[in-house]
């Protein structure tokens, strides 16, 4: 884990839910995902580690330290010591053969990069970064695109996703899927962004799937239809969030977003139209 607190008013934060249903739901949403007195969401920046038939695969790289963030300053000039925390649990920069940014936000491609003289560098050198053509394309300023969270993604694509394509380590995928290995696969589930991408994870038996910022908060997962304000295509969230956890339900699949404080993945169960908490992991990722 990177950063976790307190980050925006539940109701600018998912602007279509209203507190009567944050306090009808706070077995749910409360302590870990709602700070009842200030009304104040509560989130987390993580990253995942993958290790699968010998390579280290990372998933989603944060914000990263010492990025100037004029209109994000929650995430500008951070100093987490998150470097030393991977370490810790056994993964040093050149260990690392793939990143998959989910999509790329702000908040999920800033370690990506870190300022070496005075310059933005690779973090991983022997990494293939892996990064949807559609998110790629739409978030290169020169491209032009209209885009919601474009003052808040301020700075991102010059200082951590551009500086890794002219080292020639980024990989740009097209198509609906891409298959990593045997045990991964990614997919496409756009709407939050054009090229958001969820990361399918089968091995014996078991299965998970890493969501990025196909949901934000549990509030989403017990009303699917209710998006965060920092999704570009509005219907098209809604649908790809539907898809992923009706699979999710009907297959019992682990959902593991990114931004899940307390209880970080969840197995959920059909609520008539809607979704609800089977059981939180038996789990508590590193901070």
């Amino acid at each position: 884990m990177e950063w976790e607190g307190l980050f925006a008013p539940v109701t600018d934060f998912v602007p279509e839910s209203d507190r009567e249903f944050w306090e009808e739901r706070s077995d749910v949403l409360t302590p870990d995902f709602w700070d009842r007195e200030s009304g104040m969401a509560r989130a987390c920046l993580q990253t995942f580690v993958v290790r699968s038939e010998g390579r280290t695969i990372l998933i989603d790289t944060g914000a990263g330290d010492g990025k100037e963030r004029p209109y994000l300053q929650v995430f500008g000039h951070l100093q987490t010591g998150f470097m030393e925390r991977l370490a810790a649990a056994g993964v040093r920069p050149e260990d690392v053969d793939v990143v998959v940014n989910t999509h790329v936000h702000v908040d999920h491609v800033g370690w990506n990069t870190v300022l070496r003289d005075r310059e933005w560098v690779p973090t991983f050198p022997n990494a293939r970064y892996l990064f949807s053509k559609a998110d790629f394309e739409f978030w290169n300023p020169l491209n032009g695109h209209e885009r919601l969270g474009m003052w808040v993604n301020h700075n991102m694509f010059e200082d951590s996703v551009l500086p890794v394509h002219q080292a020639g380590l980024a990989d740009a995928w097209e198509g609906d899927t891409l298959q990593i290995d045997s045990n991964l696969t990614l997919e496409l589930a756009p709407g939050h962004t054009p090229g958001l991408t969820v990361v399918k994870v089968e091995s014996e038996g078991e299965r998970a799937v890493f969501v990025g910022d196909l949901m934000h908060s549990p509030v989403q997962m017990l009303r699917p239809d209710w998006n965060s304000c920092f999704c570009e295509d509005a219907a098209m969230a809604r649908r790809s969030r539907r898809r992923i956890l009706s699979w999710a339900a009907d297959e019992n699949v682990l959902v593991v977003p990114a931004h899940f404080d307390g209880h970080h993945a969840a197995e959920v169960i059909r609520d008539g139209d809607n979704f609800d908490l089977k059981a939180w992991a038996a789990f508590r990722p590193q901070s």
